[in-house]
């Protein structure tokens, strides 16, 4: 009965939809075939440093976040979604080459700032083009299809980019001018298969958004929703620790792009089953579910005796973000209003971003001064925080 309740939410599903989903699922495979090989390039090709590798994934991080900003608020004044959109992911495209010609750590430094320009201007405008183009009560399925898409993606990418290692035999330039190719069947297909809803395109765009109004963006539900997000990702700190973990269990060094493949597999079978479930069951309930779950991974994480458990704790942290990160923007969706939800997604995802910066220092902080349990029990404590708000916070509302 479930199985048939997730085909017909499928079927309901407009095919601007789908293609999204694809565009996010083609650039990811670009994307993480360079990220999952950079480290080890610029370490072991180029002569950075550590700390030069750490620098290099801030500044794009911390792109990416304040681009995500403007991009939503230009997306309300212009009233087009997609200009934008295409814009992000051809600029995110133009960048691949950068990492293939790439003869010191300054040019992947502009090679990653240029590409996380291009993710914040796509993100907050496709985010509210994909709300305006889904019914009210398909939302959940519509975010949750185009984040298991999108993760189907994060997975592949490192899959196919050790096998043209292999193919290769080690050259990375090879690699990185591989991934050109899905990055350009990115935009084509957003291009010409995606089709942006007349009504979000009115003549002339909408007047400035003036800073008040923008603190007034969907009433209490919204910022109630911002905050709680913003406490979850403090909880939920880069993934790179989770490889690391994985490492101080016995891990080898050649095997850890496994860690993030489980996390991403889980992550992709379930974000759509929990979108579609959303849209049925009250999204609060559900999110608190995903709180639960991560509590569960970090207590697994934090005192795991052996590389088995920790990767259980890895799979569990894939299906609270399965259960939580499509569940967060649907909720955005809900409580912005629709005039501004280009300006919504970006407040929402700024802060996000911001608070994942932050926790990510504060979890190496933890790693090196106490140790790999500090990190994660702290983690337990703030998404049981999160968990307290979430439920005492929101409440149910007819989505608009």
């Amino acid at each position: 009965m479930e199985e048939s309740g997730q085909s017909r939410s499928l079927l309901k599903l407009p095919l601007s939809i789908w293609a999204l989903g694809l565009v996010s699922l083609f650039m990811d495979v670009s994307s993480e075939m360079i990220h999952g090989l950079l480290p080890v390039f610029l370490v072991s090709a180029l002569g950075a440093s550590v700390a030069t590798v750490g620098l290099i994934e801030g500044i794009g991080e911390a792109t990416a976040s304040i681009s995500k900003l403007f991009s939503g608020w230009i997306s309300d004044r212009l009233g087009s979604r997609k200009t934008l959109t295409v814009i992000g992911y051809g600029v995110a495209a133009l960048s691949k080459p950068l990492f293939a010609i790439a003869r010191s750590s300054s040019w992947v430094l502009a090679a990653r700032f240029s590409d996380r320009i291009g993710k914040g201007i796509r993100g907050a405008p496709r985010d509210a083009l994909l709300s305006e183009l889904t019914p009210a009560g398909l939302r959940g399925a519509a975010f949750g299809l185009r984040q298991s898409l999108d993760t189907v993606g994060a997975f592949a990418g490192p899959l196919i980019a050790i096998a043209l290692m292999a193919q290769f035999h080690g050259d990375f330039r090879r690699v990185f001018w591989c991934a050109l190719i899905p990055a350009l069947l990115s935009v084509a297909v957003l291009v010409f298969a995606v089709r942006e809803p007349a009504a979000s395109s009115p003549a002339g765009g909408r007047e400035p958004i003036r800073w008040a109004e923008t603190c007034r963006m969907g009433g209490q539900r919204y910022w109630v929703v911002v905050a709680v997000a913003a406490v979850l990702t403090l909880a939920r700190f880069s993934e790179a620790f989770l490889i690391l973990r994985a490492q101080h269990a016995g891990l080898s060094i050649g095997l850890a792009p496994l860690v993030l493949v489980t996390m991403n597999v889980v992550y992709a079978g379930s974000a759509y089953p929990a979108g579609v479930l959303s849209d049925k069951l009250d999204r609060k309930g559900l999110l608190a579910g995903g709180f639960l779950v991560l509590i569960a991974a970090d207590l697994v994480l934090a005192f795991a005796p052996g590389l088995t458990l920790v990767m259980l704790g890895v799979g569990l942290w894939g299906l609270h973000m399965g259960m939580t990160q499509g569940l967060l923007s649907a909720l955005v969706a809900d409580t912005a209003p629709p005039a501004l939800r280009g300006s919504a997604f970006g407040v929402f995802n700024f802060v996000s971003g911001m608070a994942l910066l932050l926790a990510s220092v504060l979890a190496g902080f933890l790693w090196q001064l106490v140790g790999p349990y500090a990190t994660f029990l702290c983690g337990a404590v703030l998404t049981a925080l999160g968990l307290i708000a979430a439920v005492a916070l929101l409440r149910p509302a007819a989505p608009q």
